[in-house]
């Protein structure tokens, strides 16, 4: 099972995924696509890489092995359109805003991944590309990241009633 634990910058994927390695194959996508050379570009007034998806995509189906478990984590593995499911992780606009300043971003970039959230730019990414049957997602904003990778733990494994954690139970317009 291919498994994409996506979400905005600050919502806890990468801790998470470190818990969940214990357990399953995790692929930090951008650490490959620097590690493989899929990059395009770098923006420097983002301070982010532009990534080569396809490139990323075919080295990924060339590479991963069956029957394997693998978690495709970072904020581009919704892209990913082979994956069996994914997994959304979501934060409160305003516990987000803290966490990317917590972490030294810069005011421009901070609001950028804010109102990505609050406009669900990924979420709404994810069921366009993989249908909403697939798609779930968690808010993390009140829970650990000991919590959270239990709970996506048991989505993957099916050990929870999914209505739970559909798509369209989480609505930030408020902090529009």
């Amino acid at each position: 099972m291919i498994i994409a634990l996506t979400g905005t910058p600050g919502v806890g994927k990468t801790s998470v995924a470190k818990i969940l390695e214990k357990k399953y194959h995790v692929i930090n996508l951008i650490d490959l696509a620097l590690e493989k050379g899929f990059v395009l570009d770098h923006d420097k007034e983002r301070n982010s890489y532009i990534i080569d998806t396809e490139k990323l995509k075919n080295h990924l189906r060339k590479t991963m092995k069956k029957p394997n478990n693998y978690i495709l984590e970072g904020h581009l593995s919704h892209l990913i359109d082979f994956s069996d499911m994914v997994i959304v992780l979501r934060c409160r606009p305003d516990i987000l805003r803290k966490r990317l300043k917590e972490k030294g971003w810069k005011w421009e970039k901070i609001e950028e991944n804010v109102e990505a959230e609050i406009l669900d730019i990924i979420l709404s990414e994810a069921v366009e590309i993989h249908g909403i049957r697939k798609v779930f997602e968690i808010d993390t904003s009140d829970k650990t990241v000991e919590e959270v990778a239990k709970i996506t733990e048991e989505l993957i494994e099916g050990k929870l009633d999914y209505e739970r954690y559909k798509v369209g139970k989480i609505d930030w317009s408020e902090y529009i």
